[in-house]
């Protein structure tokens, strides 16, 4: 990540801070409308993002019961049969509010918020309380503020907020890494019915429950929304486990010194890039990472190394013969058979390869005619060009050169 953020990154910051400041001045100068409630939904919110503790890095929504409290306010139309007079900017004012001191601990131990994260929040919560509130407020239609009406308007408010935030989501990511805004955005749309669902359905049962039992429906629906949290963080944390054991493994060649440090590591970084530039997502994506991580592995069965582990540089049948080599074994691994399948066929003619073959093929030979040598990433670039006829895709070679121009990994980074 820039220490700068971008252009489109730094509108997005500025949208959500000038949301905020309306909401809290428009708030301050009114008063608060039902302070009791904006309490209630307020510390619920700080207590969402107090509950970031042990999120791993990246995770998409790392404080599910912040946003499910911040979006259930937003919907709030009642509190125990009586109707509520929020209107929009307080709902901003609450949101905000919550979320700066439930960040509070997190910045004293220097783990404040990810900017993205607070920034979608705001963004995304006005979103859902300007479609909503006025169609709960004096003049609203009649029907809407009970019965089936009532129903269909929430669930069609719910749908348009998380596409919302799943466009705004693929816009930041677009304009910190310049991939294409199409497979970023399918990306965030198929994560939609994991933990988006469990805030969206969450937060509507908040603010209905809200409507009818008063207050005391919050902790009651919070219970559900903190065990699935859990249950996304146990998984997360076993996802993460399977990975490095895949990264230890791919490790082996380094430690018997067939090949260089730290190449498995940046051939997998830079095939993710180049991946994603390609329009690669999700699933793909993973198996993807997991053959650029394994693709050196048949080396271990040589009785000589390669000089420098370089089999970029070797004869094409024994390219063809270290590849079969090394999917046999990762056929042992228990990884998805797709690895194995992008390891035994990345020695093959580009136009019989899968697209992972082919990124894996592409980006193996650029750091291993890179080497150490930074000076030299212009020459690799360009004997890849040369080999495009049928070693190397072209649309991989010039996806790999728009990663690199872009800043990309370097060539022979340090592992």
């Amino acid at each position: 990540m820039n220490a700068r953020a971008p252009g489109g990154v730094t509108a997005v910051y500025a949208a959500a801070v000038a949301l905020a400041a309306a909401g809290l001045g428009w708030t301050g100068w009114n008063g608060v409308a039902d302070p009791l409630v904006a309490l209630a939904f307020g510390l619920l919110i700080a207590v969402g993002e107090l509950a970031r503790w042990g999120a791993p890095p990246g995770e998409r929504e790392p404080a599910p019961l912040g946003a499910a409290g911040a979006l259930a306010y937003a919907l709030l139309a009642g509190n125990a049969g009586q109707a509520t007079a929020h209107g929009v900017p307080q709902v901003v004012a609450v949101v905000t509010a919550g979320a700066l001191a439930g960040a509070v601990p997190h910045v004293a131990q220097g783990r404040g918020p990810a900017p993205d994260h607070v920034a979608r929040r705001v963004i995304t919560v006005t979103f859902a309380a300007v479609c909503f509130r006025p169609l709960h407020g004096p003049g609203a239609p009649e029907g809407l503020a009970t019965g089936p009406g009532h129903a269909l308007v929430m669930l069609l408010v719910l749908v348009l907020t998380a596409l919302c935030d799943a466009v705004l989501a693929a816009l930041m990511v677009r304009a910190r890494t310049g991939y294409p805004f199409g497979p970023l955005l399918r990306e965030e749309l198929r994560s939609l019915p994991g933990i988006g669902s469990a805030v969206c359905a969450t937060g509507a049962a908040m603010a209905l429950g809200t409507a009818v039992a008063g207050l005391w429906a919050l902790p009651v629906f919070c219970l559900p929304l903190l065990l699935t949290q859990l249950s996304f963080r146990r998984f997360a944390a076993v996802r993460t486990t399977y990975r490095q054991t895949i990264a230890s493994l791919a490790r082996a060649t380094e430690i018997a010194g067939y090949t260089p440090h730290g190449h498995a590591r940046r051939v997998a970084a830079l095939s993710a890039a180049v991946g994603r530039e390609l329009g690669l997502s999700g699933p793909d994506l993973t198996v993807l990472e997991y053959a650029a991580l394994m693709h050196d592995i048949g080396q271990l069965s040589l009785v000589d190394p390669v000089p420098d582990g370089a089999t970029a540089l070797l004869p094409v049948p024994e390219q063809r013969r270290i590849a079969l080599l090394g999917g046999a074994v990762v056929r042992q691994t228990g990884v998805p058979q797709a690895v194995a399948v992008v390891v035994e066929r990345q020695a093959d003619p580009y136009r019989e390869q899968p697209l992972p073959a082919r990124i894996v093929r592409t980006v193996n030979a650029y750091d291993d005619l890179t080497g150490e040598s930074a000076g030299s990433a212009l020459a690799a670039l360009e004997q890849l060009r040369l080999g495009t006829a049928h070693d190397y895709q072209p649309e991989v070679v010039e996806s790999l050169a728009r990663v690199l121009s872009r800043g990309g990994l370097g060539p022979a980074q340090p592992g």
